[in-house]
């Protein structure tokens, strides 16, 4: 018999979320702007409750309280994919990198295309920040959320990161000279 699967909605500033959980973990964060959210049948379970933890974090991030989760993942997809993703939770909050310079890091520095997709199959946005990677000529590129999206929280980052909380940034949004959409 297959495993039952947990989702709740979380209200935000940018919309609804829909969370998901297999139980060992967060599989899945999505916008209600996401070009693919799961598609849902009956072995879905809606418990709102079962996300209190996560719904707190998100709470306190909106809030410009929280600047790092803290909460279990367990996303589905390649070894690739989750080196990737891995990567894109070290990614200082209010900063961005672009897709070749996060393929250097990983040591595949002609590999920007193949991390560019990986980070577009991303299934838990938001806390796995892929909305902190532009493109090559540091113009936003590629959110599943929407661009506008990803403009929003690369906005609310960069104003938070502003009004003086100390965190290590790298390229702050608001200084960069080529961002825009």
């Amino acid at each position: 018999m297959a495993n039952v699967l947990t989702y709740g909605i979380v209200e935000s500033p940018v919309g609804a979320l829909l969370l998901t959980s297999d139980g060992s973990g967060l599989t899945g964060l999505y916008p209600h702007t996401h070009r693919a959210p799961p598609i849902m049948n009956a072995m879905w379970r809606r418990n709102d409750a079962f996300f209190t933890g996560v719904r707190d974090q998100l709470e306190a991030y909106f809030e410009g309280r929280l600047t790092r989760f803290e909460v279990a993942l367990a996303p589905a997809g390649t070894a690739f994919q989750r080196r990737v993703w891995e990567a894109l939770i070290e990614l200082p909050y209010g900063a961005t990198v672009t897709y070749g310079e996060l393929a250097a890091r990983l040591g595949k520095p002609s590999a920007s295309r193949a991390v560019g997709l990986a980070n577009g199959k991303n299934p838990i946005s938001l806390i796995v920040p892929c909305h902190r990677v532009v493109g090559a000529n540091g113009k936003l590129a590629g959110y599943a959320g929407g661009l506008e999206l990803k403009r929003w929280l690369l906005d609310h980052e960069a104003g938070i990161a502003q009004r003086g909380v100390q965190l290590p940034l790298v390229e702050p949004v608001s200084n960069h000279p080529r961002l825009s959409v």
